[in-house]
């Protein structure tokens, strides 16, 4: 029985209520709140996290022989972005680590090629969505990532239809080296989309041997929400769609598949049917039947609190993280290029944080740092003792400096510390347990 094994997500507590793009801007912006990476993060590090959550509790016989990585925002070219996620993880050097990248629908078709392998396979989707200021783009946009286990045996939803349709057709592109994506109007996107999602809709439910009615809860996602509406609308599906998280968390894009069928796995119960409708370059749909193993994984798995876990953010530091407005940096030193060498010779402690990133923390004690370099000042220091007796001194994140006081617990996060030279020194951090 192939099918899915665990899932984990992992969603920025940054929001950036959409109402203020347009009080900027003097357009775009809408009703609710997208969410947004924070300056010390990227697609790498938000996999990361959702990947540590899909291994969490992981039974040692169903550990993955490969990672895949999925994105259409990878932090490097050339170089295998899977690998810095997979030292991060602690894997075996003999679990293969490969990308999936450059384009949105990047993410879903890992997810269907991992289905149908003969071992275990991490398949880890990130993204993060970023428009000129004022765009469609920037707003309805959002950061995420998801991670999904896939392999046989007792899994916790197995395949049991899937259809696809490709047709090429220019409603989204960015050329390599652009930070933003150019749009055509949506209303082209849907002549493109529906008829080809009405075929494949058929075609799936075919495969899996099911009607419309036997259908329990649908995942519709794709970069034109007209589109994923006309869909629902013609194929009556209106009353069992999963929420798609546009007022709250924004379209994830390579990752929102992943997101929001892990939504749909935390909704529903033993032997009920999800189908997830991805439309973007295509439609690909995958079936699934849930078994009795989910209730069981649910009630240990660390699930999808971090929606919750929120913060508000300004535009003006959304666009300054960004990129999109060039601020005065502090009167320090920029960090210098991280040695190739020194890395790879302490990658344990660097990647791992020396076994111990699981581990939780109480803050001993902290300071302020006003004048260290850094590109959202001031950095927090803190020195925190461990649950295992070991005491260290590391940066904090995700906090701001009113809300941070000793004898707070804190827990590890994966970030990026610095860049120089288009290397990305990655490395630990403490922030505030959720």
């Amino acid at each position: 029985m192939n099918g899915i094994l665990s899932y984990g997500t992992y969603v920025p507590r940054g929001r950036l209520d959409r109402s203020q793009i347009k009080e900027v801007a003097r357009t775009g912006g809408g009703k609710g709140t997208r969410s947004v990476a924070s300056f010390d993060e990227d697609t790498t590090t938000m996999g990361v996290q959702a990947a540590r959550r899909a291994l969490s509790g992981l039974e040692t016989s169903t550990l993955p022989s490969a990672l895949w990585f999925a994105t259409a925002d990878p932090t490097y070219l050339d170089k295998t972005n899977a690998t810095a996620i997979h030292a991060a993880l602690g894997l075996d050097p003999r679990v293969q680590a490969a990308d999936f990248g450059g384009a949105v629908r990047s993410g879903i078709a890992a997810f269907s090629a991992a289905v149908h392998t003969d071992r275990t396979t991490l398949v880890v989707a990130a993204d993060m969505r970023t428009g000129l200021p004022g765009s469609a783009e920037e707003s309805f946009g959002g950061d995420a990532a998801a991670a999904l286990i896939f392999g046989s045996g007792p899994v916790i939803a197995e395949l049991i239809g899937e259809a696809s349709a490709t047709a090429e057709f220019t409603d989204r592109w960015r050329a390599p080296g652009d930070p933003t994506s150019k749009y055509w109007e949506e209303r082209f996107g849907e002549t493109q989309y529906i008829p080809m999602a009405q075929v494949a809709w058929s075609e799936a439910l075919e495969s899996a041997g099911i009607s419309t009615e036997e259908i329990d809860h649908v995942v519709v996602t794709g970069p034109h929400a007209r589109a994923a509406r006309g869909f629902v609308t013609r194929a009556t599906l209106a009353d069992r769609i999963i929420d798609d998280l546009a007022d709250s968390v924004g379209w994830t894009g390579a990752a929102s598949p992943g997101l929001l069928l892990s939504r749909a796995l935390e909704a529903a119960s033993a032997d009920q049917v999800i189908a997830v409708v991805s439309m973007a370059d295509g439609v690909d749909i995958m079936v699934f039947r849930t078994t009795d193993a989910l209730p069981e994984f649910r009630s240990s798995a660390p699930g999808l609190a971090e929606l919750g876990a929120t913060a508000s953010l300004s535009y003006g530091t959304y666009l300054a993280w960004r990129g999109m407005l060039p601020v005065q940096p502090p009167n320090r030193p920029e960090p210098a290029r991280v040695s190739a060498a020194a890395s790879a010779r302490n990658r344990s402690r660097k990647f791992t944080f020396g076994g111990r990133s699981d581990v939780h923390g109480r803050i001993t004690t902290f300071t302020i740092d006003r004048l260290v370099y850094s590109p959202s000042p001031p950095v927090i220091f803190a020195v925190v003792d461990f649950e295992d007796g070991s005491r260290t001194a590391v940066e904090l994140t995700d906090v701001d400096e009113d809300d941070v006081g000793i004898g707070d617990i804190v827990e590890m996060t994966f970030r990026r510390l610095s860049t120089a030279d288009g290397i990305h020194n990655y490395f630990w951090k403490a922030r505030p347990l959720q």
